[in-house]
Protein backbone atom coordinates (compact mmCIF):
# COMPACT_ATOMS: atom_id res chain seq x y z
CA UNK A 1 0.00 0.00 0.00
CA UNK A 2 1.28 3.47 -0.89
CA UNK A 3 1.67 6.53 1.23
CA UNK A 4 -1.64 8.19 2.11
CA UNK A 5 -0.91 11.91 2.05
CA UNK A 6 -4.41 12.91 3.15
CA UNK A 7 -4.29 10.68 6.24
CA UNK A 8 -0.81 11.95 7.08
CA UNK A 9 -1.98 15.56 6.75
CA UNK A 10 -5.11 14.94 8.83
CA UNK A 11 -2.99 13.35 11.56
CA UNK A 12 -0.55 16.30 11.59
CA UNK A 13 -3.36 18.85 11.79
CA UNK A 14 -5.19 16.86 14.48
CA UNK A 15 -2.01 16.69 16.58
CA UNK A 16 -1.37 20.41 16.06
CA UNK A 17 -4.91 21.29 17.15
CA UNK A 18 -4.71 19.00 20.19
CA UNK A 19 -1.37 20.49 21.23
CA UNK A 20 -2.59 24.06 20.77
CA UNK A 21 -5.64 23.35 22.90
CA UNK A 22 -3.36 22.15 25.73
CA UNK A 23 -1.02 25.18 25.83
CA UNK A 24 -1.46 27.08 29.10
CA UNK A 25 -3.50 30.22 28.48
CA UNK A 26 -2.18 31.60 31.77
CA UNK A 27 1.42 31.25 30.57
CA UNK A 28 0.62 32.99 27.29
CA UNK A 29 -1.07 35.77 29.24
CA UNK A 30 2.02 36.09 31.46
CA UNK A 31 4.17 36.50 28.32
CA UNK A 32 1.71 39.09 26.97
CA UNK A 33 1.87 40.96 30.30
CA UNK A 34 5.67 41.09 30.09
CA UNK A 35 5.41 42.58 26.58
CA UNK A 36 2.85 45.14 27.74
CA UNK A 37 4.99 46.10 30.75
CA UNK A 38 8.20 46.58 28.78
CA UNK A 39 6.27 48.62 26.23
CA UNK A 40 4.84 50.86 28.98
CA UNK A 41 8.37 51.38 30.37
CA UNK A 42 9.71 52.32 26.93
CA UNK A 43 12.10 49.38 26.97
CA UNK A 44 13.18 47.08 24.18
CA UNK A 45 12.42 43.46 23.42
CA UNK A 46 15.29 41.21 22.38
CA UNK A 47 14.58 37.84 20.76
CA UNK A 48 16.97 34.92 20.49
CA UNK A 49 16.58 31.38 19.17
CA UNK A 50 18.27 28.46 17.51
CA UNK A 51 17.61 26.49 14.32
CA UNK A 52 13.95 26.56 13.33
CA UNK A 53 13.29 28.50 16.51
CA UNK A 54 15.41 31.33 15.07
CA UNK A 55 12.76 32.02 12.43
CA UNK A 56 10.13 33.12 14.96
CA UNK A 57 12.25 35.99 16.33
CA UNK A 58 12.93 37.20 12.80
CA UNK A 59 9.25 37.15 11.85
CA UNK A 60 7.96 38.52 15.14
CA UNK A 61 10.47 41.35 15.51
CA UNK A 62 9.21 42.70 12.22
CA UNK A 63 5.56 42.36 13.26
CA UNK A 64 5.96 43.77 16.76
CA UNK A 65 8.12 46.75 15.80
CA UNK A 66 5.86 47.68 12.86
CA UNK A 67 2.42 46.93 14.27
CA UNK A 68 2.94 47.57 18.00
CA UNK A 69 5.64 50.26 17.73
CA UNK A 70 7.77 48.38 20.28
CA UNK A 71 11.54 48.36 19.77
CA UNK A 72 12.06 44.68 18.99
CA UNK A 73 15.39 43.21 17.93
CA UNK A 74 15.89 39.71 16.53
CA UNK A 75 19.48 38.88 17.46
CA UNK A 76 19.19 35.96 15.05
CA UNK A 77 19.28 38.42 12.12
CA UNK A 78 22.52 40.35 12.62
CA UNK A 79 24.63 37.82 10.75
CA UNK A 80 27.86 39.85 10.93
CA UNK A 81 27.68 40.14 14.70
CA UNK A 82 26.40 36.57 15.03
CA UNK A 83 29.28 35.07 13.06
CA UNK A 84 31.89 37.37 14.63
CA UNK A 85 30.95 36.17 18.12
CA UNK A 86 30.90 32.56 16.91
CA UNK A 87 34.26 32.84 15.17
CA UNK A 88 36.11 35.01 17.66
CA UNK A 89 34.85 33.34 20.82
CA UNK A 90 32.49 30.37 20.60
CA UNK A 91 29.09 29.56 19.11
CA UNK A 92 27.77 29.36 22.66
CA UNK A 93 28.36 33.14 22.92
CA UNK A 94 26.49 34.37 19.82
CA UNK A 95 23.58 35.79 21.84
CA UNK A 96 25.43 36.59 25.06
CA UNK A 97 27.85 38.74 23.08
CA UNK A 98 25.14 40.69 21.30
CA UNK A 99 23.05 41.11 24.45
CA UNK A 100 26.07 42.36 26.39
CA UNK A 101 26.12 45.25 23.91
CA UNK A 102 22.41 45.92 23.36
CA UNK A 103 20.38 44.77 26.39
CA UNK A 104 19.63 47.32 29.09
CA UNK A 105 18.10 47.00 32.53
CA UNK A 106 14.33 46.70 32.26
CA UNK A 107 14.37 45.29 28.72
CA UNK A 108 12.73 41.96 27.95
CA UNK A 109 14.65 39.06 26.40
CA UNK A 110 12.53 36.28 24.91
CA UNK A 111 14.22 32.97 24.10
CA UNK A 112 12.89 30.41 21.62
CA UNK A 113 14.16 26.86 21.84
CA UNK A 114 12.45 23.57 21.09
CA UNK A 115 14.42 21.75 23.77
CA UNK A 116 15.30 24.57 26.16
CA UNK A 117 18.86 23.26 26.34
CA UNK A 118 20.75 25.12 23.61
CA UNK A 119 23.91 26.52 25.17
CA UNK A 120 23.86 29.73 23.14
CA UNK A 121 20.26 30.45 24.22
CA UNK A 122 20.99 29.59 27.86
CA UNK A 123 24.07 31.83 27.86
CA UNK A 124 22.04 34.64 26.29
CA UNK A 125 19.44 34.40 29.05
CA UNK A 126 22.15 34.37 31.74
CA UNK A 127 23.64 37.53 30.21
CA UNK A 128 20.18 39.14 30.13
CA UNK A 129 19.64 38.33 33.80
CA UNK A 130 23.04 39.86 34.67
CA UNK A 131 22.03 43.01 32.77
CA UNK A 132 18.83 43.34 34.82
CA UNK A 133 16.46 42.31 32.03
CA UNK A 134 13.18 40.48 32.42
CA UNK A 135 13.30 37.11 30.69
CA UNK A 136 10.82 34.79 29.00
CA UNK A 137 10.92 31.59 26.97
CA UNK A 138 8.72 29.85 24.45
CA UNK A 139 9.92 26.28 24.43
CA UNK A 140 8.57 22.74 24.31
CA UNK A 141 8.57 19.27 25.74
CA UNK A 142 11.01 17.97 23.13
CA UNK A 143 12.14 14.44 24.00
CA UNK A 144 10.19 14.74 27.26
CA UNK A 145 12.46 17.51 28.55
CA UNK A 146 9.64 19.78 29.81
CA UNK A 147 11.30 22.92 28.47
CA UNK A 148 14.79 21.96 29.56
CA UNK A 149 17.11 24.12 31.61
CA UNK A 150 15.61 27.28 30.12
CA UNK A 151 12.42 26.98 32.17
CA UNK A 152 14.36 27.23 35.42
CA UNK A 153 16.17 30.40 34.36
CA UNK A 154 13.43 32.67 33.00
CA UNK A 155 10.77 34.79 34.68
CA UNK A 156 8.01 33.48 32.38
CA UNK A 157 7.92 30.25 30.38
CA UNK A 158 5.42 28.97 27.86
CA UNK A 159 6.06 25.25 27.34
CA UNK A 160 4.38 23.72 24.30
CA UNK A 161 3.17 20.31 25.52
CA UNK A 162 4.47 18.07 22.74
CA UNK A 163 7.63 16.15 21.99
CA UNK A 164 7.38 17.03 18.29
CA UNK A 165 9.92 19.69 17.31
CA UNK A 166 7.77 20.58 14.31
CA UNK A 167 4.66 21.26 16.43
CA UNK A 168 6.77 23.23 18.93
CA UNK A 169 8.10 25.44 16.15
CA UNK A 170 4.62 25.79 14.60
CA UNK A 171 3.18 26.93 17.90
CA UNK A 172 6.00 29.34 18.74
CA UNK A 173 4.82 31.56 15.91
CA UNK A 174 1.14 31.11 16.78
CA UNK A 175 1.87 32.10 20.40
CA UNK A 176 3.69 35.21 19.20
CA UNK A 177 0.75 36.08 16.96
CA UNK A 178 -1.64 35.68 19.91
CA UNK A 179 0.51 38.04 22.01
CA UNK A 180 0.73 40.59 19.19
CA UNK A 181 -2.98 40.46 18.37
CA UNK A 182 -3.91 40.78 22.07
CA UNK A 183 -1.70 43.88 22.33
CA UNK A 184 -3.31 45.33 19.22
CA UNK A 185 -6.81 44.61 20.57
CA UNK A 186 -5.98 46.24 23.90
CA UNK A 187 -4.79 49.35 22.01
CA UNK A 188 -7.84 49.33 19.72
CA UNK A 189 -5.68 48.76 16.64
Amino acid sequence: MGFDFESFTDSYIDDLQRTLSQVSRGDIEALWSEVEEVSARGGSIHMIGNGGSAATPSHSAGDWSKELKIRTIAHTDNISSFTAWANDTDYANVFAGQLSTFAKEGDLVIAYSGSGNSSNVLNGIKTAISAGCRTAAVTGNYNGGAGGQLVGLVDVAVVVPTQSMERIEDLQLIINHIVKEASKAKRGL
